[in-house]
């Protein structure tokens, strides 16, 4: 390509996280919720911060279920998202898209009790967390 080790090695591993980075994006597309959920996910996002608070603090669930949800605190605190604020509608959803992703597979692996047992918020606000996630 450029005839230098260093120049091919730097389009390579730019090369390879572009790529990486799309096939992110497209994951998050795919996982989405549809309609008026993303909306509501949201509304949501204040209670859910505190239930995957509570939820990493508790030392009964697996350790797998505590380590994603606390990388996945870790992701929320970060200032970088996987997807720019300024690409209209995923901009600013990845971060709920990505919650929603981490919370199913905290529900499969710990169980609905669990985390109806951490909510923080009121009957509704759970229930549509639950239509949010496909938990029900």
């Amino acid at each position: 390509m450029t005839g230098s080790f260093w120049g091919d090695l730097l389009i390579g591993v730019g090369a390879a996280l572009l790529l990486a980075w799309l096939v992110l994006v497209v994951a998050l597309v795919v996982v989405r919720p549809r309609g008026g959920l993303l909306r509501e996910a949201l509304r949501l996002l204040p209670d859910v911060l505190r239930l995957i608070r509570r939820l990493a603090a508790d030392r009964t669930l697996p350790r797998g279920v505590r380590i994603r949800l606390g990388l996945l605190l870790a992701y929320l605190a970060l200032p970088i998202d996987l997807v720019p604020d300024f690409i209209p509608v995923l901009g600013y959803a990845d971060d709920a898209i990505i919650v929603t992703a981490v919370l199913r597979g905290v529900v499969r692996r710990a169980g609905l009790d669990a985390v109806r047992a951490h909510w923080p918020g009121t009957d509704d606000g759970f229930a549509a967390l639950a239509r949010l996630t496909g938990l029900r």
